[in-house]
Order: structure tokens, then sequence, then C-alpha cells
């Protein structure tokens, strides 16, 4: 039965670290927190845990989680951010992997809680993560916010039953705050990228963006909250375009 280090990144995560660490007990071998030095109570409820809690300035999501990975005594590793939680049956199908290891990574579902509503549709379920791995067969990799965990080419990912539980936005002006956050990071990509969007990805990859989520893929079926996620993408991917239009224009003038 190989051991598992489970690392976690956090940086102000008080409303969400304990009920991460709680579902843990008795899967995790070892669990690493990699702090970007929080300002909250974050460090204080770790320490009421067996944590080997460590500060590093922020690198960005994808170099944070390769420096956690330099911190896990194990190889075998479960990497979950503090705003996630192992349900039930995932909880089981870990033990069982512990019980047997016999693939490079496993991957599983994750079902995200959005204003204390549970997304089944929006394109937002069943996102499947791999996030237990061999640490040595692998790496995080990705720009800016997309990162994911990769892994060699002859690596053997098997899915496994169970949801991991994300507890993503609690009011709609968090999932705002993100959205303003995260634009400016993705429109300073495509800058860099050299990707200048014209007027016409600025109008219709929104509104693709929403048909998409609510129609195609049923947000209509998440009710209301459905129908605020849907309206929150599209608007947030006009943002996105309309930032690194700003980037470009102020080289000088945009021809469309």
């Amino acid at each position: 039965m190989p051991p598992i280090s489970v690392v976690i990144i956090t940086f102000n995560e008080e409303k969400n670290i304990e009920r991460c660490l709680r579902s843990l007990q008795g899967v995790a071998d070892e669990i690493i927190v990699l702090d970007s030095l929080s300002t909250d109570r974050t460090k204080e409820i770790c320490q009421r845990y067996k944590v080997k809690f460590i500060e590093q300035p922020f690198l960005g999501y994808v170099e944070q989680k390769n420096k956690a990975l330099e911190f896990a005594t194990y190889p075998h590793v479960l990497s979950l951010d503090a705003d996630e939680v192992l349900s039930d049956e995932l909880r089981k199908s870990i033990l069982a992997v512990k019980n047997n290891w016999q693939h490079d990574g496993y991957c599983f579902n994750r079902l995200t809680n959005y204003c204390g509503t549970w997304v089944r549709h929006c394109g937002w379920y069943p996102d499947r993560k791999l996030r237990l791995f061999d640490k040595r067969k692998g790496k995080w990799s990705g720009d800016t916010i997309h990162e994911r965990y990769l892994p060699h080419d002859n690596s053997t990912p098997k899915h496994i039953s169970g949801d991991l539980l994300h507890y993503s936005y609690y009011t709609i002006d968090q999932h705002l705050d993100q959205i303003k956050k995260f634009t400016t990071m993705m429109a300073q990509v495509q800058f860099n990228k050299g990707k200048k969007p014209g007027f016409g990805k600025l109008v219709l990859n929104p509104l693709w963006c929403f048909i998409r989520q609510y129609f195609v893929q049923l947000g209509f079926l998440d009710g209301y909250h459905g129908l605020v996620i849907c309206c929150l993408s599209a608007c947030a991917n006009f943002i996105k375009y309309a930032k690194t239009r700003e980037l470009f224009s102020a080289q000088g003038p945009m021809n469309d």
C-alpha cells in the first residue's frame, strides 16, 4: 500500500481549508500546504491538523503547484485546492487505489457548488480532473490560470468513481471579483502571444459562449443560478477580449 502525500496551495482560505483537511483524514499519509503568505487565519487553522505548512510567495498557478510537489515526501500524490472536498464515494475509491495502485494516475469528476447550488450543467460537470498521480510521471503545465497536470506520453491515467466537491463562489460579487482578476491575466496571455481579437470575435464569441452553455450544455436546467453562470461566462468572454484590445491599442491604432 503506497503512502499518499496530499498537496494543497492556499492564499486566504480560512473559509475553506478546514473542510478540505477534515475530508482527508484517513486518506492522507502526509499533507503539504504551500501558502502564498496568507493574511487571514489559514495558517492558524492548518496548525490544528497534522500539516506541513510552508510559506512561499506566489509564483503563478502552474509554478506554485509544481513547487508544492517538491515538498511531497512520497511519489504518489493527491493534489487539491483548498475549496475542494472528497465526497464519500471518492474517498472510498482513493482508498481502494491505495490498496492496489496499478496506473500512473487517476482522474475523477468534479462537482461545483455555486452560491449554494450544485451545478450539473453549463459545461461545469462532469469537469474531469487528473489529481491523483505518481509525480515522477508528469508535471503541472499550462498558462496563467488554465493549469492542468500533464502526464508523460507513456502514462496511463484511469477514471475512478466519486465526485470531488468544489465550493467555488459563495456570492455573485465574489464571482465578479474573480472575473475581473482572471480576465486581466488572460488578456495579458493573449497579448503576449500576439493574438489580436478582431471586432467580430469581440461580438460573436461571447454570444456563442452563452448559447453553448445555456442551450447546448443545458444550463437552463440549473435554474436561476444556471442563468447567472451563463450570463457571467459570456460577460467574462467579452471582457477578456476587450482588455486584450486595450493592450494592443496602447501600442497604436488597431485595424479590425
